[in-house]
């Protein structure tokens, strides 16, 4: 049975070791104004003005953007799954998954076989749904031994898409590329 295509993002399943993923989130700034949607389920990166924006391939990862809150024209308070492009606001704050040692699961763009595991990849990033706040973010399917975003560890248990060697196989990942596991700054 073909994979289903239902991206979806990056999605908090565990932690490596025995820890306990909590599901924690670190708040962070979003400069009012910022450019492009930022979307639930979306890597983020830390920029030299100290406030995150959506990640691209290639950037080094900071976290998964988990929602923001930020005060509207009107004066009251939004919470929202999704960073709306634009938005202007002093007190935008982005709900971030930064954890270094935290493992996702995400769909992958192609396809992935056993022999990928331990390899890394880059994410394949497409916009996410302005309707659901929803990423579409997927991992790339060329993957390397050299440096990449994220590394396979596996692949997911979900029967709708665990098939290995077909389009949109669900794998399970962490972040190779870490802001926080950088020696350097921004």
């Amino acid at each position: 049975m073909a994979n289903k295509d239902a991206a979806f993002g990056l999605r908090l399943v565990g932690k490596l070791g025995s820890g306990v993923a909590n599901g924690g989130v670190t708040e962070y700034s979003i400069a009012t104004g910022a450019s492009g949607n930022i979307f639930s389920g979306d890597p983020v990166k830390m920029t030299n003005a100290g406030t995150i924006l959506v990640a691209a391939a290639g950037d080094e990862i900071l976290g998964i953007f988990r929602g923001c809150k930020f005060t509207n024209s009107d004066g009251e308070t939004v919470f929202s799954s999704h960073f709306p492009d634009g938005t202007s606001s002093s007190d935008i704050v982005a709900f971030v998954e930064d954890d270094p040692d935290a493992v996702f699961e995400v769909q992958c763009a192609g396809s992935l076989a056993q022999t990928d595991v331990g390899l890394n990849a880059d994410i394949s990033y497409t916009s996410g749904s302005t309707k659901t706040g929803m990423s579409a973010v997927e991992v790339s399917a060329t993957t390397a031994a050299t440096s990449a975003q994220l590394r396979i560890m596996g692949f997911s248990g979900d029967p709708s898409n665990n098939e290995l060697g077909s389009a949109n196989v669900n794998a399970i990942v962490t972040i190779n590329e870490h802001f926080y596991r950088d020696k350097t700054g921004v």
